[in-house]
């Protein structure tokens, strides 16, 4: 919820290349708007971009609907646009078996591609055996691709000694996060052996996707815990409305640019020199659930509010500035203010991209919503990114602790993108 720490990035700069299939897209055989357009591209061997190789905009993405390339040198859903809506799920593996987990990371691989294309998983949801269950669950049909990207991560615990042979291939950089002070982590809803990050602009396109894994993986993998998540919490391109968290401030003024490939590089992407090799052109992902007090929060004060931040409500403005994007002057601000303390010079440089979504999920049992952020950030390392930030938050009694509370952490090692039809998910780690 920082003000630096809102780095969550742009255009899909980071895909090479879109996701082919012989067959066209489900939607195009419904019928929606614009078909014919679907239809071409689905006979020409590819899908409706949203992006170009380059990493401008080939039709304005939230209006048509199109799909985001799903072959490239990095996963989508890092530096691509980020989409309204959000599936989060992270997994157990269950088998034992190393080549039984092989296998469903290619399933899954090939269940992605058909459906960030736009298409069904397998032979489609109807018109088979009628004996048989349908290989796609079928509740997207007739939606638009609407954006969707998967973003696969492995957790420290599937390099555990003695489960997949892979003890000696976990990264450095993919360490086990401490707790901080005030921390109150669940088990049940942090870690995972694996993890999906679905993004899309239709909640239903987004759950279609993290459902049909699921079931992909039944016997194999269980799914530990899942978030759902709306309204973007940071802003991804230079030009566009910073969006407002559920405090009602502006998150993510100071976002990484998905077109800044410089910052890309230094921040976000793993580098051949980096150790792992299997993770080079991969990123680290920090997921965590974080509660707000919101009851308390708008029983507060607006200077206090301000205060806490660093910046005004209205315009997004820090402390003694007249314009949101103008550089803040840190000195002038509460010692504990929250954009203070998170801010790149108040940590060495640290900068991460974020890529978070607000939450309602009911009632606490008490008379309040169970809502907050569900902040995920991706990094270079996790030890020069996340981490510096965090216990500078601690360290110094972020003001904004008062209203909030962190309740469930991961971190995954987000390996690098899809090169083609032949790759697969986590290939050179297994090879």
């Amino acid at each position: 919820m920082s003000d630096t720490t809102d780095t969550g990035a742009g255009t899909a700069a980071e895909t090479a290349g879109g996701a082919t299939s012989s067959a066209p897209s489900r939607r195009s055989l419904l019928g929606w708007g614009g078909a014919g357009l679907a239809l071409g591209a689905a006979a020409a061997g590819g899908a409706v971009a949203a992006v170009r190789g380059d990493g401008g905009d080939a039709v304005p993405a939230a209006d048509s609907g199109a799909a985001v390339p799903f072959y490239g040198v990095h996963q989508a859903g890092i530096a691509t646009a980020v989409q309204d809506r959000l599936h989060f799920a992270a997994f157990d593996v269950t088998t034992k078996d190393r080549g039984e987990l092989i296998r469903l990371l290619k399933e899954w691989t090939a269940a992605a591609a058909r459906m960030t294309a736009g298409q069904t998983v397998g032979e489609g949801a109807y018109g088979g055996l009628a004996e048989a269950p349908p290989d796609d669950t079928g509740e997207a049909l007739g939606l638009k691709p609407s954006r969707l990207t998967l973003t696969i991560g492995f957790g420290p615990s599937l390099f555990a000694k003695g489960r997949f042979g892979l003890e000696g291939k976990r990264p450095e950089a993919l360490l086990d996060i401490e707790k901080f002070p005030g921390d109150n982590l669940d088990p049940a809803r942090s870690d995972g052996d694996l993890c999906v990050q679905a993004c899309a602009d239709d909640p239903q396109v987004a759950v279609h996707a993290i459902r049909n894994l699921a079931r992909i993986g039944m016997g194999r993998t269980a799914i530990r815990w899942s978030q759902l998540g709306f309204g973007k919490t940071s802003s991804t391109t230079p030009d566009a409305q910073t969006p407002r968290n559920m405090m009602g401030f502006k998150d993510g003024t100071r976002n990484i640019s998905g077109t800044d490939t410089a910052a890309l590089d230094k921040h976000v992407w793993v580098g051949e020199k980096d150790g792992s090799p299997w993770m080079t052109g991969g990123s680290y992902l920090v997921a965590r659930r974080i509660r707000m007090h919101i009851e308390t929060w708008d029983r507060t004060g607006l200077q206090e509010q301000e205060d806490v931040f660093g910046r005004d409500k209205g315009e997004g403005a820090p402390v003694g500035k007249a314009k949101e994007r103008d550089e803040p002057f840190l000195k002038a601000m509460k010692p504990n203010a929250h954009v203070r303390l998170a801010h790149p010079d108040s940590n060495g440089g640290a900068t991460i991209l974020r890529r978070g979504y607000s939450f309602t999920d009911g009632t606490d049992g008490l008379g309040r919503l169970e809502a907050g952020l569900f902040f995920i950030a991706y990094q270079r390392d996790v030890r020069k990114g996340f981490l510096p930030v965090q216990r500078s938050l601690a360290r110094n009694k972020d003001a904004l602790n008062e209203y909030i509370q962190h309740v469930s952490s991961a971190i995954f090692a987000v390996p690098p993108g899809v090169r083609d039809k032949d790759d697969w998910w986590g290939r050179a780690l297994f090879s």
